[in-house]
């Protein structure tokens, strides 16, 4: 990784003149108290390094008759310049051969001078610069929009089941119901085939007592008819022999209530509904466990497709282990973004950029004292033991400060002779004849 071994800065900003070695690997902290000029050294760094994209508005210093001057030395023999009028860039490698941005392109990552350009974009810009970078984001794109998909079909079908259930709970249900609607026109027909049929006992009760009338008429006339008591004799025996029959017929003879039908019709509009509540009710519980299926099956199918977005990313070379992503946001620890430290916030943020270009061995860092010396402990551990190189401003005159900046200047740092103020001299002219 190439990381910045010298750097010389004067007149940038509010800076007069700096010299700073930093330290290979961990913090190099910039320390001082507001307007002094810190920030400034960064700005400085950021546009030696990044290009005129990186200028500031007003780059030379307030007050300053010198132009801005920018001296660094690379780890890997590059030496960067900028000075003159113009401030023109001039790189230089160790062989004397001479580059310029495009060179210093192909190893500065742009974040790495302007990190806050990471930490201020959105989680999902976060999130697809790290898939990006690890080579997983268009395949996790195609499985959170599946994922997305059967959720969306799932969430449809539990709304349908839960209003199955509903309907089914409020639902009335009536025992004594038949299971199948009653026919109108059914019962009037059973009712009419026992009115034919107790019609036809009537008949026959009836054909009795004529018989019987007849019987003891002739009983009556018997004596008075003696004269045709042979004719009479024989149709007495015959009338007799009728008159068993009939009574024996009559005897095995039951008229059936038509009551029972008579009550089911006069009722047949209150027993069919009930029999329609008990099959919507029925119905219901069938459909609400059906959508119950399907919803279940699709919860596997989720489950699945997030299992392959989990291996998906434990299978991907992450820069920074306990490193995620989940629904489109960083996850670092099960932590997201807004709930992440300010150390762990910038502990993913270096270990993303880092990634995004591996030869880019260094990180500028405004405004550390948002940490507490724990946490500046604990972060430095780890740029040290990632082997990065960190420069950063604090405002603080501690002893964490690798250096305290006052009024442009390093503090105790011998002051080079071009930021004295130079003697102004008038100039003369030599007048020529002709010459004006």
């Amino acid at each position: 990784m190439i990381k910045i071994n010298k750097l010389e800065i004067e007149n940038v900003k509010r800076v007069k003149a700096v010299k700073i070695e930093p330290t290979a690997s961990g913090l190099t902290i910039v320390g001082g108290k507001n307007n002094q000029g810190k920030t400034s050294v960064l700005d400085a760094i950021a546009w030696g390094l990044g290009g005129n994209k990186y200028r500031p508005s007003q780059a030379t210093r307030e007050g300053s008759v010198i132009p801005p001057n920018l001296h660094i030395v690379m780890s890997n023999g590059l030496i960067v310049e900028r000075k003159g009028k113009n401030s023109d860039l001039k790189v230089i490698d160790p062989n004397g051969q001479k580059g310029g941005q495009q060179l210093l392109d192909s190893f500065v990552e742009e974040l790495a001078i302007d990190l806050p350009k990471f930490m201020n974009a959105s989680n999902k810009e976060k999130a697809n610069i790290l898939l990006r970078i690890i080579g997983v984001g268009n395949q996790l794109h195609e499985l959170e929009q599946q994922e997305q998909e059967i959720y969306n079909r799932r969430h449809a079908i539990g709304q349908i089941a839960d209003q199955k259930e509903k309907f089914a709970r409020e639902q009335p249900y009536f025992t004594d119901a038949p299971k199948e609607p009653i026919s109108a026109s059914e019962l009037i027909r059973q009712q009419q085939e026992i009115l034919a049929k107790n019609g036809e006992n009537q008949r026959k009760r009836q054909r009795v007592q004529q018989i019987q009338t007849e019987f003891e008429s002739q009983g009556r006339e018997l004596n008075r008819l003696t004269a045709m008591l042979n004719e009479a004799q024989a149709k007495y025996t015959q009338l007799q022999e009728d008159l068993a029959i009939a009574q024996r017929d009559a005897l095995d003879l039951h008229d059936e209530s038509t009551e029972a039908l008579e009550n089911n019709i006069r009722q047949i509009d209150e027993i069919n509904r009930k029999v329609r509540a008990n099959l919507d009710k029925d119905k219901a519980e069938t459909d609400a466990g059906d959508y119950r299926v399907q919803y279940d099956k699709l919860t596997s199918e989720i489950n699945e497709i997030r299992q392959q977005k989990t291996d998906l990313l434990i299978n991907a070379n992450l820069p920074l282990s306990g490193l995620s992503v989940d629904d489109g946001e960083l996850i670092y620890n099960g932590q997201r973004w807004d709930n992440m430290s300010g150390a762990d916030q910038l502990k993913v943020s270096t270990a993303i950029v880092r990634k995004l270009k591996p030869d880019c061995g260094f990180i500028l860092l405004d405004k550390l004292e948002q940490m507490d010396l724990d946490t500046l402990q604990e972060f430095g551990q780890w740029l040290e033991q990632e082997g990065l190189q960190a420069i950063a401003t604090r405002v603080s005159t501690g002893d964490e400060c690798s250096i305290i900046i006052e009024d442009g200047y390093v503090v105790g740092q011998e002051l080079p002779h071009t930021v004295q103020q130079p003697v102004q001299q008038v100039e003369t002219k030599t007048w020529k004849a002709g010459e004006f």
